[in-house]
């Protein structure tokens, strides 16, 4: 069994002493995604989950001093932050710690599946463009999502069941963010298949040796300054799509 934020902490273990290595030099929070860029041109992204977010005028305390910590300091939101927005920022940190290289091929996550018609899906976080390639390969697709006004919310015996009988997880990076991935893969069955997927996705193998994970589907950035703008202006993944190149490591 792997323990509620154990992959946050591997993380953390994994890249604090690497972060100590560099200084922030900008951070971005906008509607969809928090940015984080260190010195050396190195960006990371990660989700914001507005839907979870407690309501008031002071989001985040540390506002306004950000740019004068060392990544390893902001890394650490990823253990010790209050909510999915502090997380956010360490999470994002830690992509930037990462920073996968652009030059690295661009493999398509759906073909790299080799879905058929055997197939049960299980898509933890709504994907929307996914759903219809998903589908038309023949497979049989189950959507388990928390935010009630992006599909229908299912009750916890139904989405054991799916989680225990699927062959195929796809798994949102953003659950890193709300302490959910660790119980989504504790219920997993016999999946011959687990991707962890989104520009959030920490692109670090050894993280998740010794867990059901079988693939990180991430990205790397083509346009810094392109992506901070659109953060900034409230943009998600489809407007940057063009600055980022989806990337995939397979774990085994």
């Amino acid at each position: 069994m792997i323990k509620t934020g154990e992959i946050s902490q591997r993380l953390y273990d994994y890249l604090s002493n690497i972060g100590k290595g560099f200084e922030i030099e900008d951070v971005r929070i906008g509607l969809g995604y928090a940015g984080v860029k260190l010195e050396g041109n190195r960006l990371g992204l990660a989700a914001v989950l507005r839907n979870e977010l407690k309501p008031g005028c002071t989001t985040l305390n540390g506002a306004g001093t950000l740019t004068t910590l060392r990544a390893s300091s902001l890394l650490k939101y990823l253990v010790d932050g209050n909510n999915p927005l502090d997380k956010a920022l360490g999470l994002a940190t830690a992509n930037a710690i990462i920073n996968p290289e652009a030059s690295e091929e661009e493999n398509d996550t759906i073909s790299l599946m080799n879905l058929g018609p055997q197939d049960n899906v299980a898509m933890v976080g709504y994907f929307g463009p996914l759903v219809g390639r998903i589908k038309e390969t023949g497979a049989n697709l189950s959507i388990i999502e928390r935010d009630p006004a992006r599909v229908e919310i299912i009750d916890d015996r139904t989405k054991d069941k799916i989680l225990g009988n699927c062959t195929v997880a796809v798994i949102t990076a953003t659950s890193i963010l709300n302490n959910t991935l660790e119980e989504t893969l504790n219920k997993l069955g016999n999946s011959r298949h687990v991707v962890i997927l989104g520009p959030s996705t920490p692109m670090c193998r050894d993280v998740f040796q010794g867990t059901p994970v079988t693939h990180l589907g991430g990205s790397a950035i083509l346009d810094i300054r392109k992506v901070m703008q659109i953060i900034s202006e409230g943009g998600g993944t489809p407007a940057m799509r063009p600055c980022l190149r989806f990337i995939n490591v397979l774990l085994r």
